[in-house]
């Protein structure tokens, strides 16, 4: 048995309970002061795509001699989507034609690449493909 009369200890029980409660309520207060709401994650980025891609003109003497082939392009675009410099990473196997692929692909739009939600610079490779016609264009005549 305890040796404190009984009132004397319901008195330090009832105040032990009394600054218990208190502290916790002091405690759960500053947690709500001081929480922040969470931020949402930024958006996952995203890889550029094409927008605006007109064909290549196809040079009509070449057309006319069935000459076709595929250009493989390495475009650098800027964060508007518009291609700043480009290499061509695999020849169609003509030069004129390598380089009607590279007039095309000047002039293309792009959707930007993302990161973190904002426009980004970046980098893709782009086929262009040069199938020869068929039947072949009405001026082949001049150039056979």
């Amino acid at each position: 048995m305890s040796a404190l009369p009984d009132p004397i200890r319901m008195r330090r029980l009832a105040r032990n309970r009394a600054l218990t409660l208190a502290f916790a309520a002091t405690l759960m207060s500053a947690c709500q002061q001081g929480a922040q709401p969470l931020e949402p994650a930024p958006p996952a980025p995203t890889q550029p795509m094409a927008q605006d891609t007109p064909p290549p003109d196809y040079p009509p003497e070449l057309a006319c001699r069935q000459v076709g082939g595929t250009a493989v392009l390495n475009v650098a675009l800027a964060a508007n989507g518009y291609p700043v410099r480009i290499d061509i990473v695999t020849s169609s196997g003509n030069k004129t034609l390598d380089d009607a692929a590279v007039a095309a692909v000047h002039d293309w739009k792009f959707r930007p690449a993302t990161l973190r939600g904002k426009p980004t610079t970046s980098r893709l490779q782009v086929p262009v493909t040069f199938t020869p016609p068929n039947p072949p264009p009405d001026e082949c005549n001049q150039y056979l």
